[in-house]
């Protein structure tokens, strides 16, 4: 890749984020179970306790705390706070699923020139902040004044190499 000034690490993708957990047991469930991420394997030489999942062309990795009961707990839900967001199909489904699962959210709505995004905020089992939203239905306008895209359209090419890793999880299983 030839360097730019837009690139001039030579970037290519977000791979993963990092999250100290004071149980990575019950992240795994949290993280599964609510998001539909996967475990994945992680290297054998590791001394420490931890966990890797994946889904959505992205990972995360969970690292056991070696001081859980110091880690401090969040509980305001605070959009304002750091935050990993994820794009959803259908805002009502997840929003009936989150109750279902008796999950606390706190549900937010952005318009921008007549667009409305829709966004719910809740908290993983160590209070980090996860977002569900229709990002998507808001244009990615970049402030150079280059070409208006969708966030739908720039991660197209992330989606079918997600369907390509799923298919060979899948056959790996087998």
């Amino acid at each position: 890749m030839k360097e730019t000034a837009e690139n001039p690490l030579h970037l290519k993708s977000l791979n993963h984020i990092s999250l100290v957990c004071r149980s990575v047991e019950e992240s795994i469930d949290f993280y599964t179970n609510v998001l539909g991420f996967f475990p994945i394997r992680r290297p054998g030489s590791f001394d420490f306790d931890g966990a890797w999942l994946f889904n959505y062309a992205i990972g995360i990795h969970l690292l056991q705390s070696e001081n859980p009961n110091k880690m401090p707990k969040k509980s305001e839900i605070n959009p304002k706070d750091n935050h990993i967001s994820f794009q959803c199909e259908s805002m009502g489904a997840v929003e009936k699923k989150l109750k279902e699962m008796e999950i606390t959210y706190k549900r937010q709505r952005v318009e921008e020139g007549g667009i409305y995004v829709d966004q719910l905020f809740f908290h993983d089992p160590d209070g980090f902040m996860i977002e569900i939203c229709n990002c998507d239905n808001l244009p990615v306008v970049p402030i150079g004044g280059e070409m208006v895209r969708s966030c739908s359209l720039l991660n197209l090419d992330i989606i079918s190499s997600h369907k390509q890793i799923q298919t060979f999880v899948q056959l790996q299983s087998q």
